[in-house]
């Protein structure tokens, strides 16, 4: 891949990250269930073995989700909802060592993948990540 292909990317990328910032925690609606129909299977990160399971969505958005690293934990909440034209997808994590820990991500239909961010409450901090689809 050339430097200027990959720099296009990036640009792409950062444009999304910065719609997904604009978009933070403000909730415009949702729309049915199938309207989130694309976004059903399960996602590996990129950076390591996490894993986001999307199974049944309901028509308010809500999402029954399962999270692994590798071992199942805990997810107290997760929901779908359309903003300025995209899917966002959020999950909370409540288990050991993950109290409150959420990600906020957005469906990129063109390349299947979920991308966004990752917030550590432990830490506190937040932190770019990417999941693409486990075929």
């Amino acid at each position: 891949m050339t430097f200027k292909k990959m720099n296009k990317q990036r640009k792409t990328f950062l444009a999304m990250m910065g719609l997904l910032t604009l978009v933070w925690g403000a909730e415009v609606g949702t729309v049915c269930a199938a309207g989130f129909q694309p976004l059903m299977g399960r996602y590996q990160r990129t950076d390591g073995g996490y894993v986001i399971e999307i199974g049944r969505i309901d028509a308010d958005g809500k999402i029954a989700a399962g999270y692994f690293n590798p071992r199942p934990i805990n997810v107290s909440r997760a929901k779908a909802s359309m903003q300025k034209g995209y899917i966002k997808v959020e999950v909370e994590l409540r288990d050991t060592g993950y109290p409150g820990s959420r990600y906020t991500l957005i469906y990129d239909q063109s390349k299947d993948r979920l991308f966004g961010f990752y917030y550590h409450a432990v830490s506190g901090h937040n932190f770019d990540v990417v999941f693409v689809r486990q075929k």
